[in-house]
Protein backbone atom coordinates (compact mmCIF):
# COMPACT_ATOMS: atom_id res chain seq x y z
CA UNK A 1 0.00 0.00 0.00
CA UNK A 2 1.64 3.38 -0.98
CA UNK A 3 1.95 6.20 1.78
CA UNK A 4 -0.37 8.75 1.68
CA UNK A 5 0.58 12.42 0.50
CA UNK A 6 1.03 15.06 3.19
CA UNK A 7 -0.61 17.99 2.26
CA UNK A 8 -0.13 21.60 4.57
CA UNK A 9 -2.91 23.58 4.33
CA UNK A 10 -2.50 27.19 5.62
CA UNK A 11 -5.09 29.39 6.87
CA UNK A 12 -6.00 32.47 9.02
CA UNK A 13 -3.61 34.85 8.24
CA UNK A 14 -2.88 38.38 9.19
CA UNK A 15 -5.37 39.91 7.03
CA UNK A 16 -9.28 41.68 6.90
CA UNK A 17 -10.66 38.24 5.18
CA UNK A 18 -9.54 36.32 8.18
CA UNK A 19 -12.19 35.08 9.37
CA UNK A 20 -13.08 33.61 5.64
CA UNK A 21 -9.78 32.21 5.08
CA UNK A 22 -10.68 29.75 8.33
CA UNK A 23 -14.15 28.97 6.43
CA UNK A 24 -12.44 28.35 3.30
CA UNK A 25 -9.78 26.04 5.43
CA UNK A 26 -12.57 23.69 7.30
CA UNK A 27 -14.14 23.09 3.75
CA UNK A 28 -11.06 21.91 2.29
CA UNK A 29 -9.99 19.87 4.39
CA UNK A 30 -13.00 18.31 5.03
CA UNK A 31 -13.25 17.09 1.74
CA UNK A 32 -10.15 15.37 1.28
CA UNK A 33 -10.18 11.62 0.44
CA UNK A 34 -8.26 10.66 4.00
CA UNK A 35 -8.01 7.37 2.63
CA UNK A 36 -5.15 8.72 0.05
CA UNK A 37 -4.24 12.49 2.04
CA UNK A 38 -3.01 13.67 5.65
CA UNK A 39 -3.60 16.90 6.24
CA UNK A 40 -0.98 19.38 8.85
CA UNK A 41 -2.56 22.43 9.44
CA UNK A 42 -0.89 25.70 9.72
CA UNK A 43 -2.57 28.39 11.47
CA UNK A 44 -1.92 32.22 11.28
CA UNK A 45 -3.43 34.38 14.13
CA UNK A 46 -4.41 38.02 13.19
CA UNK A 47 -1.34 38.85 14.75
CA UNK A 48 1.14 37.14 12.32
CA UNK A 49 1.78 34.36 14.44
CA UNK A 50 2.21 30.77 13.29
CA UNK A 51 0.74 27.48 14.71
CA UNK A 52 1.30 24.30 13.00
CA UNK A 53 -1.11 21.95 14.40
CA UNK A 54 -1.76 18.28 14.69
CA UNK A 55 -2.22 15.49 12.06
CA UNK A 56 -5.64 15.22 10.59
CA UNK A 57 -6.61 12.09 8.84
CA UNK A 58 -10.32 12.66 9.66
CA UNK A 59 -12.80 15.20 9.30
CA UNK A 60 -12.74 18.08 11.87
CA UNK A 61 -14.49 20.73 13.77
CA UNK A 62 -13.92 24.14 13.51
CA UNK A 63 -12.63 24.07 17.63
CA UNK A 64 -10.36 21.29 16.85
CA UNK A 65 -8.22 22.85 13.60
CA UNK A 66 -7.97 25.90 15.57
CA UNK A 67 -6.80 23.71 19.03
CA UNK A 68 -8.00 26.24 20.91
CA UNK A 69 -9.43 29.07 19.45
CA UNK A 70 -8.12 32.07 17.54
CA UNK A 71 -8.00 34.13 20.96
CA UNK A 72 -5.77 31.35 22.51
CA UNK A 73 -2.83 30.91 20.19
CA UNK A 74 -0.67 33.34 21.02
CA UNK A 75 0.24 32.41 23.93
CA UNK A 76 2.81 29.35 25.06
CA UNK A 77 0.76 27.99 27.70
CA UNK A 78 -2.28 27.75 25.67
CA UNK A 79 -0.43 26.02 23.24
CA UNK A 80 0.82 23.46 25.35
CA UNK A 81 -2.65 22.97 26.75
CA UNK A 82 -4.02 22.09 23.40
CA UNK A 83 -0.96 20.01 22.49
CA UNK A 84 0.42 22.19 19.36
CA UNK A 85 2.78 24.80 19.03
CA UNK A 86 2.61 28.57 18.55
CA UNK A 87 5.51 31.45 18.71
CA UNK A 88 5.66 34.70 16.93
CA UNK A 89 6.43 35.50 13.32
CA UNK A 90 9.18 33.32 11.05
CA UNK A 91 11.79 32.88 13.30
CA UNK A 92 9.91 29.75 15.24
CA UNK A 93 9.89 26.17 14.70
CA UNK A 94 6.41 25.98 13.55
CA UNK A 95 6.95 26.47 10.21
CA UNK A 96 10.34 24.02 10.36
CA UNK A 97 8.43 21.06 8.15
CA UNK A 98 9.27 23.25 5.24
CA UNK A 99 12.50 23.73 5.67
CA UNK A 100 16.05 22.05 6.61
CA UNK A 101 15.63 18.26 7.75
CA UNK A 102 12.44 18.62 8.16
CA UNK A 103 11.61 19.40 4.44
CA UNK A 104 10.26 16.09 4.10
CA UNK A 105 7.11 16.18 6.50
CA UNK A 106 5.28 17.95 3.97
CA UNK A 107 4.75 16.95 0.14
CA UNK A 108 2.45 19.94 -0.81
CA UNK A 109 1.08 23.10 0.33
CA UNK A 110 -2.27 24.62 -0.27
CA UNK A 111 -2.00 28.10 0.66
CA UNK A 112 -5.43 29.06 1.71
CA UNK A 113 -5.48 32.75 2.79
CA UNK A 114 -6.89 35.49 1.26
CA UNK A 115 -6.45 38.98 1.33
CA UNK A 116 -2.85 41.26 2.39
CA UNK A 117 0.16 38.79 3.56
CA UNK A 118 -1.15 35.59 2.14
CA UNK A 119 -2.59 36.61 -1.47
CA UNK A 120 -0.50 38.93 -2.40
CA UNK A 121 2.52 37.01 -3.19
CA UNK A 122 4.13 36.91 0.38
CA UNK A 123 3.57 33.16 1.28
CA UNK A 124 4.02 32.33 -2.14
CA UNK A 125 7.63 33.68 -1.86
CA UNK A 126 7.92 31.69 1.19
CA UNK A 127 7.02 28.68 -0.36
CA UNK A 128 9.18 29.58 -3.06
CA UNK A 129 12.62 29.92 -1.36
CA UNK A 130 11.15 26.14 0.45
CA UNK A 131 11.06 24.97 -2.62
CA UNK A 132 7.98 22.71 -2.23
CA UNK A 133 5.60 22.67 -4.23
CA UNK A 134 2.10 24.93 -3.47
CA UNK A 135 -1.73 25.12 -5.38
CA UNK A 136 -2.46 27.63 -6.85
CA UNK A 137 -0.83 31.56 -8.64
CA UNK A 138 2.96 32.38 -8.30
CA UNK A 139 4.45 35.55 -7.03
CA UNK A 140 3.73 37.49 -9.82
CA UNK A 141 0.29 36.45 -10.49
CA UNK A 142 -0.47 36.55 -6.79
CA UNK A 143 1.16 40.20 -6.13
CA UNK A 144 -0.67 41.66 -9.33
CA UNK A 145 -4.05 39.98 -8.56
CA UNK A 146 -3.73 41.61 -5.15
CA UNK A 147 -3.22 45.18 -6.38
CA UNK A 148 -6.01 46.69 -8.09
CA UNK A 149 -4.13 49.33 -9.58
CA UNK A 150 -1.41 47.43 -10.98
CA UNK A 151 -3.92 44.80 -12.04
CA UNK A 152 -5.89 47.18 -14.01
CA UNK A 153 -2.74 48.44 -16.04
CA UNK A 154 -1.73 45.29 -17.20
CA UNK A 155 -5.65 44.58 -18.27
CA UNK A 156 -5.19 47.78 -20.13
CA UNK A 157 -2.12 46.68 -21.64
CA UNK A 158 -3.71 43.92 -23.09
CA UNK A 159 -6.45 45.62 -24.36
CA UNK A 160 -8.91 44.39 -21.64
CA UNK A 161 -12.35 47.15 -21.23
CA UNK A 162 -12.65 48.38 -17.89
CA UNK A 163 -14.45 51.27 -16.07
CA UNK A 164 -12.46 54.99 -15.61
CA UNK A 165 -10.35 54.70 -12.14
CA UNK A 166 -7.92 57.32 -10.37
CA UNK A 167 -5.59 55.92 -7.26
CA UNK A 168 -2.96 57.34 -5.01
CA UNK A 169 -1.05 57.08 -2.13
CA UNK A 170 -1.86 58.12 1.55
CA UNK A 171 0.80 60.59 1.46
CA UNK A 172 -0.25 62.04 -1.55
CA UNK A 173 -3.83 62.30 -0.66
CA UNK A 174 -2.87 64.25 2.25
CA UNK A 175 -0.32 66.54 0.27
CA UNK A 176 -2.93 67.55 -2.42
CA UNK A 177 -6.45 66.18 -1.48
CA UNK A 178 -8.41 69.22 -3.33
CA UNK A 179 -6.49 68.18 -6.54
CA UNK A 180 -7.41 64.89 -6.60
CA UNK A 181 -11.06 65.33 -5.45
CA UNK A 182 -11.54 67.32 -7.96
CA UNK A 183 -9.98 65.13 -10.59
CA UNK A 184 -12.48 62.22 -9.20
CA UNK A 185 -15.37 64.72 -9.70
CA UNK A 186 -14.45 65.71 -13.09
CA UNK A 187 -14.05 62.22 -14.71
CA UNK A 188 -15.73 59.77 -12.18
CA UNK A 189 -18.46 62.09 -10.83
CA UNK A 190 -20.84 60.58 -8.32
CA UNK A 191 -21.75 58.22 -7.76
CA UNK A 192 -18.41 56.28 -7.50
CA UNK A 193 -16.70 53.67 -5.96
CA UNK A 194 -13.51 53.82 -2.84
CA UNK A 195 -11.72 51.08 -2.18
CA UNK A 196 -8.51 49.69 -0.50
CA UNK A 197 -5.83 49.22 -3.28
CA UNK A 198 -4.88 45.53 -1.82
CA UNK A 199 -7.48 43.72 -0.22
CA UNK A 200 -10.39 41.65 -0.89
CA UNK A 201 -14.09 40.52 0.08
CA UNK A 202 -15.19 43.58 -0.31
CA UNK A 203 -13.75 44.66 2.80
CA UNK A 204 -12.99 49.06 3.37
CA UNK A 205 -14.90 49.42 -0.10
CA UNK A 206 -18.08 52.18 0.10
CA UNK A 207 -20.12 53.41 -2.55
CA UNK A 208 -20.11 57.52 -2.08
CA UNK A 209 -22.59 59.94 -3.68
CA UNK A 210 -20.99 63.53 -2.70
CA UNK A 211 -17.89 64.91 -1.57
CA UNK A 212 -18.08 64.61 2.27
CA UNK A 213 -18.75 60.64 1.69
CA UNK A 214 -16.14 60.72 -0.42
CA UNK A 215 -13.76 62.12 2.32
CA UNK A 216 -14.92 59.39 4.56
CA UNK A 217 -14.66 56.93 2.49
CA UNK A 218 -11.43 57.78 1.58
CA UNK A 219 -9.93 57.37 5.35
CA UNK A 220 -11.93 54.25 5.54
CA UNK A 221 -10.05 52.22 2.79
CA UNK A 222 -6.78 54.09 4.17
CA UNK A 223 -7.35 52.15 7.18
CA UNK A 224 -6.91 48.71 5.04
CA UNK A 225 -3.93 49.72 2.55
CA UNK A 226 -1.69 52.56 1.63
CA UNK A 227 -3.15 53.33 -1.38
CA UNK A 228 -6.25 53.45 -2.31
CA UNK A 229 -8.12 53.41 -6.03
CA UNK A 230 -11.72 54.85 -6.71
CA UNK A 231 -13.78 53.63 -9.80
CA UNK A 232 -17.06 55.38 -11.54
CA UNK A 233 -20.16 53.54 -10.81
CA UNK A 234 -21.30 51.07 -13.53
CA UNK A 235 -25.17 50.09 -13.67
CA UNK A 236 -24.47 46.69 -14.87
CA UNK A 237 -25.01 42.92 -13.86
CA UNK A 238 -21.65 41.42 -12.05
CA UNK A 239 -20.98 38.15 -14.18
CA UNK A 240 -18.59 36.21 -12.76
CA UNK A 241 -15.96 33.09 -14.38
CA UNK A 242 -14.16 29.85 -12.43
CA UNK A 243 -10.46 29.62 -14.18
CA UNK A 244 -8.56 26.49 -14.05
CA UNK A 245 -5.23 25.17 -15.30
CA UNK A 246 -1.72 26.51 -15.96
CA UNK A 247 -0.62 26.77 -19.41
CA UNK A 248 -3.37 25.58 -21.33
CA UNK A 249 -6.18 27.02 -18.71
CA UNK A 250 -10.07 26.42 -18.81
CA UNK A 251 -13.35 28.47 -18.15
CA UNK A 252 -16.53 27.27 -16.65
CA UNK A 253 -19.86 28.63 -17.66
CA UNK A 254 -20.71 32.19 -16.35
CA UNK A 255 -22.69 32.91 -13.35
CA UNK A 256 -24.35 35.96 -11.88
CA UNK A 257 -24.86 37.51 -8.46
CA UNK A 258 -27.63 39.64 -7.44
CA UNK A 259 -26.81 41.25 -4.58
CA UNK A 260 -28.93 41.90 -1.38
CA UNK A 261 -27.63 45.31 -0.91
CA UNK A 262 -26.85 48.32 -2.81
CA UNK A 263 -23.38 46.27 -4.06
CA UNK A 264 -21.97 42.80 -3.23
CA UNK A 265 -20.05 44.16 -0.06
CA UNK A 266 -18.76 41.97 2.51
CA UNK A 267 -22.29 41.77 4.14
CA UNK A 268 -23.58 40.95 1.33
CA UNK A 269 -20.97 38.56 0.67
CA UNK A 270 -20.94 36.83 4.20
CA UNK A 271 -23.39 37.96 6.72
CA UNK A 272 -27.04 38.43 5.79
CA UNK A 273 -27.02 35.36 3.34
CA UNK A 274 -29.56 36.78 1.05
CA UNK A 275 -27.50 37.53 -1.95
CA UNK A 276 -28.29 35.09 -5.17
CA UNK A 277 -26.02 33.27 -7.35
CA UNK A 278 -27.55 32.63 -10.55
CA UNK A 279 -25.88 29.89 -12.26
CA UNK A 280 -25.44 29.64 -15.25
CA UNK A 281 -26.16 33.39 -15.82
CA UNK A 282 -29.00 34.01 -17.90
CA UNK A 283 -27.23 35.21 -20.45
CA UNK A 284 -26.97 34.94 -25.01
CA UNK A 285 -24.42 32.47 -25.52
CA UNK A 286 -22.36 34.79 -27.63
CA UNK A 287 -21.89 36.97 -24.90
CA UNK A 288 -21.02 33.95 -22.53
CA UNK A 289 -18.47 33.09 -24.36
CA UNK A 290 -16.82 36.01 -25.09
CA UNK A 291 -16.64 36.64 -21.58
CA UNK A 292 -15.09 33.29 -20.77
CA UNK A 293 -12.25 34.11 -23.65
CA UNK A 294 -11.85 37.43 -21.92
CA UNK A 295 -11.44 35.69 -18.62
CA UNK A 296 -8.92 33.48 -19.70
CA UNK A 297 -7.47 36.23 -21.09
CA UNK A 298 -6.89 38.01 -18.08
CA UNK A 299 -5.61 34.98 -16.50
CA UNK A 300 -2.77 34.45 -18.91
CA UNK A 301 -1.92 38.44 -18.74
CA UNK A 302 -0.84 38.40 -14.97
CA UNK A 303 0.98 34.63 -15.46
CA UNK A 304 -1.93 32.89 -13.81
CA UNK A 305 -1.34 29.14 -12.59
CA UNK A 306 -3.53 27.15 -10.62
CA UNK A 307 -7.01 28.80 -10.40
CA UNK A 308 -8.73 32.48 -10.03
CA UNK A 309 -12.15 33.78 -10.41
CA UNK A 310 -12.78 36.45 -13.29
CA UNK A 311 -15.11 39.54 -12.50
CA UNK A 312 -17.45 41.11 -15.15
CA UNK A 313 -19.47 43.92 -15.60
CA UNK A 314 -22.04 43.44 -18.26
CA UNK A 315 -23.43 47.03 -18.48
CA UNK A 316 -27.40 47.33 -18.94
CA UNK A 317 -27.46 50.04 -20.91
CA UNK A 318 -25.77 48.44 -24.13
CA UNK A 319 -25.00 44.86 -22.83
CA UNK A 320 -21.05 46.02 -23.33
CA UNK A 321 -18.79 43.95 -21.32
CA UNK A 322 -15.92 45.38 -18.58
CA UNK A 323 -13.62 43.45 -16.43
CA UNK A 324 -13.71 44.18 -12.97
CA UNK A 325 -10.94 42.35 -11.02
CA UNK A 326 -9.43 38.77 -11.20
CA UNK A 327 -9.13 37.17 -7.54
CA UNK A 328 -6.16 34.30 -7.64
CA UNK A 329 -7.43 32.64 -4.27
CA UNK A 330 -11.15 32.76 -4.32
CA UNK A 331 -13.59 31.66 -1.84
CA UNK A 332 -13.91 27.83 -1.69
CA UNK A 333 -16.46 26.40 0.61
CA UNK A 334 -19.24 24.02 -1.39
CA UNK A 335 -21.34 27.33 -1.38
CA UNK A 336 -18.48 29.40 -3.08
CA UNK A 337 -19.27 30.74 -6.87
CA UNK A 338 -15.93 29.18 -7.99
CA UNK A 339 -16.61 25.55 -7.43
CA UNK A 340 -20.48 26.04 -8.43
CA UNK A 341 -19.50 27.44 -11.21
CA UNK A 342 -16.90 24.31 -11.61
CA UNK A 343 -19.84 22.12 -10.68
CA UNK A 344 -22.94 22.94 -12.95
CA UNK A 345 -19.45 22.81 -16.03
CA UNK A 346 -19.27 19.07 -14.72
CA UNK A 347 -16.20 19.42 -12.48
CA UNK A 348 -17.20 17.91 -8.55
CA UNK A 349 -15.69 19.74 -5.37
CA UNK A 350 -13.52 16.52 -4.98
CA UNK A 351 -12.46 16.52 -8.51
CA UNK A 352 -11.30 20.39 -8.00
CA UNK A 353 -9.22 19.46 -5.01
CA UNK A 354 -7.11 16.59 -7.21
CA UNK A 355 -6.61 18.60 -10.11
CA UNK A 356 -5.09 21.94 -8.08
CA UNK A 357 -3.07 19.02 -6.35
CA UNK A 358 -2.03 18.15 -10.04
CA UNK A 359 -1.21 21.15 -11.38
CA UNK A 360 1.24 22.50 -8.33
CA UNK A 361 3.11 19.05 -8.99
CA UNK A 362 3.44 20.14 -12.52
CA UNK A 363 4.12 23.77 -11.94
CA UNK A 364 6.92 23.04 -9.61
CA UNK A 365 8.21 19.95 -11.63
CA UNK A 366 8.34 22.35 -14.49
CA UNK A 367 10.53 25.16 -12.36
CA UNK A 368 12.52 22.34 -11.48
CA UNK A 369 13.58 22.16 -14.99
CA UNK A 370 15.12 26.36 -14.77
CA UNK A 371 18.67 26.67 -14.51
CA UNK A 372 19.82 29.36 -11.88
CA UNK A 373 23.82 29.08 -12.83
CA UNK A 374 25.76 29.36 -15.65
CA UNK A 375 26.85 25.74 -17.11
CA UNK A 376 30.84 25.58 -16.75
CA UNK A 377 32.86 25.22 -20.57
Amino acid sequence: MSPKIRIGIIFGGKSGEHLVSIQTAMSVINAFDFNKYDIVPFYISQQGQWQTGSLISAPVEREQLLAGGETDISTSSSSARNGAESVSNLSSTAIAPLFGQDRGQIDLIIPLLHGTNGEDGTIQGLLEIANIPYAGAGVLASAVGMDKVMMKYIFAQVGLPQCVFRHFTKSQWHNDQDEHIMEIEVTLGYPCFVKPANLGSSVGISKVNNQVELIAAVAEAFRYDRKVIVEEFVDAREIEVSILGNDNPQASVCGEVVSSNDFYDYRAKYVDGKSAMMIPADIPAPTSDLIRNMAIRAFQAIDGTGLSRVDFFLQKSDGSILINEINTMPGFTPFSMYPLLWQETGVSYGELLEELIRLAIERHDAKQQIHYGMDAE
